[in-house]
Formats: structure tokens, C-alpha cells, sequence
């Protein structure tokens, strides 16, 4: 099953690399304004993003690795000096649980991921062929559950991690006793010396919370319970949104359940499941170098076959489980433990300050203030935890001091939309997204409440090329950048994360994508039986009937 031909120019880039090192060294001492085409391929594994030829000041973009999105107050404050200091003066929440630094001059590259790491915190692994940031249930509930959930995220992500000595070296000690050094090479017992045919995504969730959208990723693990006694995982794998449309052997797929793995056999099954990923992916064309790809075309018995040969012992087949759901986490909610989180929703997951809203220096006062633990969201948001109850009036009020928008402020539209960079830092992007995020937003919202829709539940999900890093082809609407200033526009996902939408019209202008959604909008109104979702509207009717009337 093993792909035959010539492997592509990256992974020849992998293989000479010196284990991640390349001619990292020598560039950051140059004075080239930037660096090579290799080097810029690697640079990604340690975390760092250059962009394309539009951002003429060269800028860029660094990545904090943090599992399950759990950081604690000190470091946040930390990385919001350093977002001052290096970068463009505000932190971007990802839809991977991470934060990220833009507008990073080269020069100053070194001194802030030192300091990161100075935090205890690592951008190491947050690009490039390996494992990502591993996403789990971000809710901060205190009981047995959700701290299994917690410690079986740090322990995937640290099983993981590069063993490279490269990040050290180039970061953290004198790049010039390493510049042109004979290669040490490391050992990578995961890995390999080439590390995998691509990216590789992992995220946890339980049937209640799969606010991490598990099923599009590689692995999806989501684990069982019987009240608060973990039975074991159901494993789903060959999640993966992002293809090309001009290239039919592309596609989006969610990942499909596989095997059933007892509770001790996490960390092997993941790892077998991370092997199968590194022997069986195409490394000769990167279009088709997910897990994905091998899963469509050889389904799922094969994959539980080398697991099974991985494991050396056969597989349940996975076991029945409650229908995925997704909570609504902004606002306050009680943690079981007499303390309360506070969900505040941060639009794009950017974090900075306005002239009418100073978000940045509002949740800094409050964190300084009340020293609550920070947990990222995979919808871009910010949850402030542990904070007692007879502190929540004081801490919504210090918030809208400084114009904070809190939960209630927003429509459902709002709250439930994610937005990636885009053009504002990604060499991928064909069309803006977080920068037209609130026109979209307001034109959509006009047009439902026409219908009386705007108290609706409805995400919308936009992203600045095919890509999808916000998983657009999830959302009830997902709108992906095609050209500069079109987008596709999809519909018909749902609110639990467990289906794809459907095109509905190609290359689609900015000031039209509100009008080519209103005919949708008033079928639903007239026609949706109760408590039906747009997504689930959509679905039902059909992409026929919903072509019909646009």
C-alpha cells in the first residue's frame, strides 16, 4: 500500500535537513530580508510562519503550542508582553486551542520564542509533518471526567513532541556553534528521519462537548464514560477539511469510526494510528499526503488491520454511543466546584485593542486582578476560570470598563462564527475573511431578521482559501475564499460537528453572499418543522430544492 515514484521536493527538504536544522542558522544571522524556500518549509516545525509576497515588510507570524488550551494566568500575561514587545500588539486565539503572535520582525525571532519558552511554553511542533497542538474539551468542569480528559491531552502531546535537539539549538543556545556542524541525528522513534507525509491533527472529545469538531481530524478520539468511569475510546480516523477544488482527487472527509481501545492502550493506539500515517502516506503527491486519503481509499479495515499488527492483538469494533452535541460556553457557568468560568467571545480570536473596545487591556486588568486559569476554545473564544462566585458581578463590571463585549451583548449569528487571518498574514489566502468578518456578519443578520431569524442559531464559518483552518465545510454556512473578493458558499452542516455541507454557489461577490442567502433564509422560515436548525433544514430539503430557489 506504500506509495511508489519520486518522493516530492519537501520531503527530500525533510530528509537533508540535520533534523529540522537546514540553513535556519545562517539565515536568521544574514541580513536577507528572507529566507528559502527550504528553510521556510522548516521553519514551520519550529513554529514560524513567513508570508507571501503581498506583506512587503516581510512579517512574521510565530505559533505557542498549548495542549488542550489550558495556560495559566502568569503565562498569559507573559506572552501579552511579548505581543508588545515583538509583535503587532495583539495574541490571535486558534481554532486549534493555540495563540499566535503576527507581525514578528525577523530580527526579533530569537528573542521572543526564548522567551516564550522562558514561560514554559514551546511553539516547537505547531507546523510542519507532525502532530499538532492537541485539541480537547475545553470545558473546565472539576470532576473526574473532564480532568481524564485534561491528562490524556498532555499525555498525547508530550508522547509526540519532536525529539530534535534542532529547536534548542537554533533557539535557545548560540545558532553559530551549530551552523555547518555535522548532524547529530537525532533519534525520532515516531517519527522518523523524514517525519510524516504531512500534518497530522488529534483532538478529544466526549458525546457531550465536541466543541473540538473531532471528526475532522486524523485521530478523533472520543472518550466514554459510564458516569464518571472511563470504559475506553472510540477511535475515528481520516479527518481532514482542506482540498483542493480544482483538483477532483481532492476532498473534505470526516473521520470514520474504527476501533474501540481500552483505556491502557491509549498512547500505543494513538502512536499505531500515527505510524500508519507515516509508512502509508503518499510522499510523493502533498495534495494526498493525509491520512484521509489512505482511509477513502483502502476504508477502514485495513487501518484496523495495522493497528492491530501495531498492538499485537485484535480490535473491538467501536461501540455505541450518545449522539454528538456542542454547549454554548460563553456567559457564566458553574464548574462544580463552587467556582464559576466566564465564557467571553473574542471576534476571530483576536485579541487587541480598538478605539471603542480595549479587549487587550480589559482582559489583562481582570487577569492582573483575579489570577483566573485561561482555557482557549476551539471557536476562537476565552473561558476565565475558577473565579469565585461572589467575585462575578465585580469582574463583568471591570470588563465593560473597558467596553469588553460579554455574551449577551451579541446575536447568535455573532457568537457562533469563526474567521481566519486570511490575507492579514497567510500566503495562502485568495480572499480576505477576518477583516470582513463583521460585514458579512451584519448583511446576514439584516437579511434574517426580515424573517425573524436573528434569534437563531446559525455558524457561519469563513475562511480565506480552501484550506479551511476554521472547518468551514462544518458550519450551517461556510463562505471560502476563491478569488479576492469571492467566495463558495456552503450549506447545510450541522450544530454537533458530524456533517459536511454542500455547495451551493460558486464565486460569489462580498456584497452578494447576504442576497444569495436570503431565498434559504425564507424557505426555512416557511418551511421548517420545530426546533429544526438551518443546517439540518438544508440538509433535509436537499441541495436541489435549495438550488431551486436561489
Amino acid at each position: 500500500m506504500t506509495k511508489t515514484g519520486a518522493p516530492s521536493a519537501v520531503e527530500g527538504g525533510k530528509s537533508e535537513s540535520r533534523s529540522l536544522r537546514g540553513t535556519i542558522a545562517e539565515s536568521l544571522a544574514s541580513d536577507a530580508a528572507r529566507f528559502s524556500d527550504r528553510d521556510r518549509s522548516l521553519l514551520k516545525f519550529h513554529g514560524i510562519f513567513e508570508g507571501g509576497d503581498r506583506d512587503k515588510s516581510r512579517r512574521l507570524m510565530v505559533r505557542v503550542r498549548v495542549p488542550a488550551g489550558r495556560i495559566t494566568p502568569g503565562q498569559y500575561l507573559g506572552l501579552d508582553d511579548l505581543a508588545g514587545s515583538y509583535g503587532d500588539g495583539s495574541l490571535r486565539v486558534t481554532s486549534r486551542q493555540g495563540l499566535q503572535f503576527h507581525g514578528v520582525a525577523k530580527g526579533n525571532l530569537k528573542l521572543l520564542v526564548a522567551d516564550i519558552n522562558h514561560g514554559l511554553l514551546s511553539t516547537f511542533g505547531t507546523g510542519g509533518d507532525v502532530v499538532r497542538n492537541v485539541m480537547a474539551n475545553p470545558v473546565p468542569i472539576k470532576d473526574s471526567v473532564h480532568a481524564r480528559i485534561h491528562d490524556d491531552a498532555l499525555r498525547l502531546s508530550r508522547l509526540f513532541r519532536p525529539r530534535s535537539y534542532a529547536y534548542h539549538d537554533l533557539w535557545l543556545g548560540d545558532e553559530k556553534q551549530y551552523a555547518g556542524t555535522v548532524d547529530r541525528r537525532e533519534i525520532e522513534p515516531v517519527y522518523g528521519q523524514s517525519y510524516l507525509p504531512s500534518k497530522f491533527k488529534i483532538a478529544l472529545a466526549t458525546p457531550d462537548d465536541n466543541t473540538v469538531d473531532v471528526l475532522a481530524n486524523d485521530l478523533g478520539i472520543i472518550a466514554l464514560f459510564e458516569e464518571e468511569r472511563l470504559i475506553g475510546y472510540n477511535f475515528a480516523l481520516g479527518g481532514g477539511l482542506g482540498f483542493r477544488p480544482d483538483r477532483p482527487k481532492t476532498f473534505p472527509f470526516l473521520a470514520i469510526p474504527t476501533c474501540f481501545i481500552e483505556p491502557d492502550d491509549l498512547l500505543p493506539a494513538a502512536e499505531a494510528v500515527v505510524r500508519l500515517h507515516r509508512e502509508h502516506g503518499d510522499r510523493n503527491n502533498r495534495d494526498r499526503a493525509r491520512l484521509k486519503y489512505f482511509i477513502a481509499e483502502h476504508g477502514v479495515a485495513a487501518a484496523k488491520r495495522f493497528l492491530e499488527e501495531c498492538l499485537g492483538h485484535p480490535l473491538a469494533d467501536p461501540v455505541p454511543q450518545p449522539v454528538m452535541e456542542v454547549p454554548d460556553l460563553m456567559g457564566w457557568h458553574a464548574q462544580g466546584d463552587g467556582h464559576w468560568f466566564l465564557g467571553i467571545p473574542l471576534p476571530a480570536g483576536r485579541i487587541a485593542d480598538s478605539e471603542t473596545i480595549r479587549l487587550r487591556t480589559g482582559l489583562r486588568a481582570v487577569i492582573q486582578k483575579y489570577w483566573p486559569t485561561l482555557v482557549l476554545t476551539p471557536d476562537q473564544d476565552i473561558l476565565l476560570c475558577d473565579l469565585p462566585a461572589h467575585k462575578r458581578a465585580a469582574v463583568e463590571a471591570d470588563l465593560r470598563r473597558f467596553g469588553v463585549q460579554l455574551a449577551e451583548d451579541l446575536i447568535p449569528l455573532e457568537r457562533w462564527s469563526l474567521a481566519c487571518p486570511a490575507l492579514r498574514s497567510c500566503d495562502l489566502a485568495l480572499a480576505e475573511a477576518e477583516c470582513v468578518q463583521p460585514a458579512i456578519l451584519n448583511a446576514i443578520a439584516e437579511v434574517m431578521a426580515g424573517y425573524g431569524l436573528v434569534k437563531d442559531r446559525i455558524s457561519v464559518r469563513i475562511s480565506g482559501c480552501s484550506n479551511g483552518c476554521v472547518r468551514p465545510y462544518l458550519g450551517d454556512i461556510g463562505l471560502v475564499g476563491c478569488a479576492l473578493g469571492c467566495y463558495r458558499v456552503y450549506v447545510g452542516g450541522d450544530t454537533r460537528g458530524t456533517r459536511l455541507n454542500s455547495l451551493l454557489r460558486d464565486r460569489v461577490a462580498l456584497a452578494d453572499i447576504a442576497g444569495v442567502l436570503e431565498p434559504l433564509f425564507a424557505l426555512y422560515a416557511a418551511e421548517r418543522e420545530p426546533m429544526e436548525s438551518f443546517g439540518d433544514f438544508c440538509h433535509r430539503v436537499g441541495i436541489e430544492r435549495l438550488l431551486s430557489v436561489v
